[in-house]
């Protein structure tokens, strides 16, 4: 149901509260993952990090850590294509790209950028789109560089409080920024977005700050203060309890999605423009849950 990977160590002492900015410690994210597939029946985790149509990385290099979400766009298995497969083959070539050292963590729009062209240059024709964040800590500089296209997103939360967020990026109402390729009769009219388009931020971190990154299952269907309910479990945390609690956020915003009478963030946001809607969003959810820690070999 669901699936954990850890990277660093809780021993690393992710302990809350700043340092000062003559702080030498390289910095690293101790991360848990969680997800869902919006359909229990066709199983939750597909090769790789893939829950439903929603795929995911996380990557460490030596000078950072990196993680990665993308949401595939539901509707083309309208038109005979596997949504995931785009999503999937996306963050796989993101994290190799990481893991060989080809990118600068000071610029993760370069990531998504560099990966989006080799799945344009495939061999093998691969159709599809999905959103993207990619969220990048430089262990050094102590420093986190984002970059966000559609309505993906992460959260940056200390001392209880949201300090940082992402801005949701939108044509129109259900309808995010996208990255897409499509057949040659359908250029041109399948939406398709550029990764430049990007929402991009840079924002010194401090250890103990919690990280959440995630697809747009989870923030249709739990808004802000729920998912700080759940991070203040966190406060004096080990290892298991990141795990834990990326669980069982993942398991609220499932059982949120399906509840016909919850006025859910996306129900809001229907109502916002003129739409009488009520319940949660079925959708697949992916949950990356992280803490800033010393860094350790």
């Amino acid at each position: 149901m669901f699936s954990v990977l850890s990277y660093g160590r809780l021993v690393a002492r992710a302990v809350l509260g700043g340092l000062s900015q003559t702080d030498s410690r390289d910095y690293s994210l101790v991360t848990a993952s969680c997800g869902f597939g919006k359909d229990f029946r066709k199983g939750i985790l597909k090769k790789g990090m893939c829950y439903g149509d929603d795929a995911c990385f996380v990557a460490r290099h030596r000078t950072a850590d990196v993680l990665g979400v993308a949401d595939g766009v539901g509707g083309w298995r309208d038109y005979g294509v596997d949504p995931s497969q785009f999503s999937g083959t996306l963050m796989r070539t993101c994290e190799r790209l990481v893991k060989e050292g080809r990118f600068v963590p000071s610029n993760p729009v370069g990531i998504l950028t560099t990966g989006y062209c080799e799945l344009l240059q495939n061999k093998v024709p691969l159709l599809g789109s999905s959103t993207a964040c990619i969220v990048v800590l430089d262990r050094s500089s102590h420093r986190l560089h984002t970059a966000n296209l559609g309505d993906s997103g992460f959260l940056v939360v200390r001392g209880g409080e949201v300090v940082h967020r992402s801005d949701e990026q939108q044509h129109y109402f259900n309808t995010p920024f996208q990255l897409s390729i499509a057949p040659p009769e359908a250029e041109g009219v399948v939406l398709s977005d550029s990764p430049e388009a990007a929402d991009s931020t840079s924002f010194d971190v401090q250890l103990g700050d919690i990280i959440l990154t995630a697809t747009d299952g989870l923030f249709d269907n739990m808004p802000d203060y729920m998912i700080l309910q759940e991070l203040k479990k966190l406060k004096n945390s080990n290892y298991e309890s990141i795990q834990q609690t990326a669980r069982s956020i993942a398991e609220q915003a499932h059982e949120l999605a399906y509840d016909p009478t919850y006025m859910s963030p996306f129900a809001q946001f229907a109502c916002d423009n003129g739409l009488n809607v009520r319940g949660g969003k079925p959708d697949d959810i992916t949950v990356l849950l992280s803490i800033v820690a010393e860094y350790t070999d």
